[in-house]
C-alpha cells in the first residue's frame, strides 16, 4: 500500500485478524470494549497533568511514543469495529459534523445546543 486510506488500513486489519485466527473474536462488543479499553489508556497518559503539561505532552519523546501507540490502538479498534458492522466511518463522520452544525449554530453561546429534550416544551 502506497497511500495511507482507511479502507486500506481496514483490509490490513483484517488479514492481520484473519491470519491468526482471530475473526471469532471481532465481535462488534468485544471491539467496542476493546476500544473503551484503549481510549481509556490514551486518557491515563493525562491523567494527572495540568492544562499546561497536556498541552508539551508530545514535547518528551517517550510520551509522544506512548500517545502514538494509544492513537493508533484506538483507531485500529474503530476501523475494525466498523468494517464489522459496515459502517463507513468517513461517512458516519461527515454526517455527525452536518447535525453538529445545525444544532450548534455560529454565534450561539457553548452549551445551549438547540435540541429537543424531554423537559423541553418544543
Amino acid at each position: 500500500m502506497t497511500e495511507l486510506d482507511v479502507r486500506g488500513l481496514q483490509r490490513r486489519l483484517a488479514e492481520f485478524a484473519a491470519s491468526r485466527e482471530w475473526q471469532p473474536y471481532h465481535t462488534p462488543k468485544n471491539l467496542a470494549t476493546a476500544l473503551s479499553v484503549e481510549a481509556a489508556e490514551l486518557l491515563e497518559i493525562f491523567q494527572w497533568l495540568t492544562p499546561e503539561e497536556a498541552a508539551r505532552v508530545m514535547e518528551e519523546p517517550e510520551t509522544a511514543h506512548r500517545v502514538e501507540d494509544e492513537v493508533a490502538d484506538v483507531l485500529a479498534y474503530l476501523l475494525q469495529f466498523c468494517g464489522v458492522l459496515g459502517v463507513d466511518p468517513l461517512a458516519a463522520l461527515s454526517a455527525k459534523i452536518d447535525r453538529n452544525e445545525l444544532r450548534f449554530p455560529v454565534g450561539r453561546p457553548p452549551g445551549r445546543a438547540a435540541r429537543k429534550d424531554r423537559h423541553s416544551p418544543e
